[in-house]
């Protein structure tokens, strides 16, 4: 006996265009964030600005705290839905495509080039961008840092490695769908709504990501997060969609959430800080009681704000559809598919800006507001004329067919 995904009776079957709007929120915000990375003073960012600062470290942390994790939430719900309809084998071969073809393409093209334009901020090097191909795919196999096994001296995935988790969780998932046994499956769901069902209990659930962030650490690259916490949050999207008694706990519990969030906050950002403060201290992977504890308030924060914003989202919406074509419908439409080709297309993009920009005798405001509006510019147009009109290119981006 195999496990089937099956939904509840009471689970909701229309698509909540909330979570659309998060998914698109938190990309084009990936774009005013890599800009400021080029003025932080902590971050060895592909190009770097002479003046920097430290704000921007303190204005990252509110967002990095639940961007990233929500867009893995999202990515289970997802994967749960496709599920149903394709059956595992279905899931595995349609992530593939949507996924594995962006991701090497991407990887075959405009992935080096932050890289090689790290390299042209020396004014002693002059090698063009072909000739310094051959380097960046020089690699050889590393099965140490799994799921990212290929390792060079340049090579790298870049910002796409959201893409290489997310399809390899998505591959670990179809066959434990599929061989994990059904029953089992049903009374894991029906703990995990138990725990939910008590007031505030929800809470509970960050606990598992605390423990991960504690001991397994925090990785900066990949959005100040460990991958196996958002293996977790990627799992608890695809279990609490399939009962609606969790959707009905976020709602209840979204104010309790958001203000343990914020207290969790305000104390583990200055003990990051403490912690970063030691001599050769290393506050996302020690292992003194300082640092572990940190991380671990910061995991339980990125969940209740995962709670706080999904229960402040999911309200009723009027039951009459909304004329086909108004403007809105259209933009939501638009947005919705351009989530994916706009991550890939964009940090390449606010790169090659900032190479550019940085040599400006201006103020660190003015160059970060016209790299901010450049890169979201040049990010939308070259979706649009480039990505969004011809079948391959499509294909060549993870979308669907018109």
């Amino acid at each position: 006996m195999t496990m089937r995904v099956e939904p509840s009776r009471q689970a909701v079957q229309e698509r909540r265009p909330e979570l659309d709007a998060m998914r698109a929120l938190v990309v084009v915000g990936l774009v005013f964030f890599h800009a400021s990375l080029v003025f932080d003073s902590r971050d060895d960012f592909y190009v770097k600005n002479a003046e920097t600062t430290e704000i921007t470290l303190y204005i990252a942390a509110l967002c990095v705290i639940w961007a990233m994790p929500l867009l893995f939430l999202i990515a289970g719900l997802g994967s749960w839905h496709s599920m149903r309809r394709r059956g595992p084998g279905g899931f595995a071969a349609e992530r593939l495509l949507r996924l594995g073809v962006p991701l090497v393409f991407a990887t075959a093209t405009i992935v080096p080039v932050p890289q090689w334009l790290r390299l042209r901020a020396d004014p002693a090097y002059h090698e063009s961008y072909l000739a310094f191909l051959p380097k960046f795919y020089t690699v050889r196999l590393d099965l140490s840092d799994f799921p990212f096994v290929l390792d060079g001296a340049y090579f790298e995935t870049g910002h796409l490695w959201f893409v290489v988790l997310l399809l390899t969780f998505s591959l670990l998932l179809a066959p434990l769908v599929r061989y994990v046994p059904r029953e089992r499956a049903r009374r894991l769901r029906a703990r995990l709504a138990a725990i939910a069902r008590p007031r505030c209990a929800l809470l509970l659930l960050g606990v598992p990501i605390a423990v991960v962030c504690a001991l397994v650490g925090l990785e900066e690259a990949f959005g100040g997060w460990s991958r196996w916490a958002y293996l977790v949050f990627f799992l608890y999207g695809f279990v609490l969609v399939t009962d609606p008694g969790f959707r009905a706990a976020m709602r209840r519990d979204r104010l309790p959430a958001a203000v343990a969030g914020l207290v969790l906050m305000a104390v583990g950002v200055p003990g990051f800080v403490v912690a970063g403060d030691v001599p050769g201290a290393d506050p996302f992977t020690d292992l003194t009681p300082l640092a572990i504890g940190v991380r671990a308030l910061y995991g339980l924060a990125g969940w209740c704000w995962l709670v706080a914003i999904l229960g402040a989202l999911d309200r009723p919406r009027p039951s009459p559809a909304a004329p086909a074509g108004r403007p809105p419908r259209r933009l939501y439409a638009y947005l919705a598919a351009a989530v994916l080709p706009l991550y890939v297309l964009h940090q390449p993009i606010v790169v090659a800006v900032a190479y550019f920009v940085v040599g400006w005798q201006a103020p660190i405001l003015v160059e970060y507001l016209v790299i901010v509006a450049v890169s979201l510019v040049l990010t939308v147009a070259v979706y649009d004329v480039f990505v969004r009109r011809t079948r391959v290119t499509r294909f060549l981006f993870g979308m669907r067919g018109r």
